[in-house]
């Protein structure tokens, strides 16, 4: 598999999957700057985490009209499988390749902890080592994680089986209570209408090994090695 890690300035979380990656495909994954134009042939790209252009204006919009995303996004829509993480989501849905928006959090807070995650579907190439209803734990870090979509919009992604992951607790019921940040029926990550690209706010990249912690992030490099190589 080939991949390529997109590098913002402000990203912080670039590195760290990168090192996810390489410890599940064997090789080290190309490290692209933003002003760059051209991307190498590729079966991945990963938008990563951090502050992106430090969120000003909004977080993700600036980024979405570097150079690079451009080309990420024809690359998108000729069927390349697009990965963003938390300020990765943002410039996803910014840049149009994902629905929806992501709003301030509901207390205006930024949150920083391990939330638990119902698996929605496993029989995408980003999630096939996990099974549908399955629960896993990452870690989140953000103040602009509410998910929000208009009703027709919910809907559709709702009836389409676009959803990812839902925020639920550890036994895996989905509600207000285990709801960190107010998002639309606990919408922790989404999917286009293709199930090619994959954005979600939660960070599997933080623990996906060990001593890190734990290992819950790992299935999710190693489904898309799986069924990319």
């Amino acid at each position: 598999m080939k991949a390529a890690v997109i590098v913002f300035p402000g990203s912080n979380c670039d590195r760290d999957v990168a090192v996810a990656l390489a410890a599940s495909m064997g090789t080290k994954p190309h490290m692209v700057w933003h002003r760059d134009t051209q991307l190498p042939d590729l079966d991945l790209i990963v938008v990563p985490g951090g502050f992106s252009y430090g969120d000003y204006l909004r977080c993700g919009a600036m980024a979405a009209h570097s150079p690079i995303m451009r080309e990420v996004k024809a690359r998108a829509e000729r069927g390349t499988r697009v990965l963003g993480i938390c300020n990765g989501f943002q410039i996803l849905t910014e840049s149009g390749l994902l629905p929806g928006v992501l709003m301030r959090n509901k207390d205006l807070k930024f949150i920083c902890r391990d939330v638990c995650l119902r698996v929605e579907s496993g029989d995408t190439d980003f999630c096939r080592k996990y099974a549908a209803g399955e629960v896993v734990r990452f870690p989140i870090a953000h103040a602009e994680g509410n998910y929000f979509a208009d009703a027709e919009t919910v809907k559709a992604i709702e009836g389409n089986g676009q959803v990812a992951f839902r925020y639920c607790s550890p036994a895996g019921e989905v509600s207000v209570a285990a709801n960190p940040n107010g998002s639309l029926g606990n919408i922790a990550g989404i999917y286009n209408d293709e199930k090619t690209v994959l954005g979600l706010m939660p960070h599997p990249e933080r623990l996906a090994e060990d001593l890190l912690g734990g290992s819950d992030g790992k299935a999710m490099f190693e489904s898309l090695v799986e069924a990319l190589s």
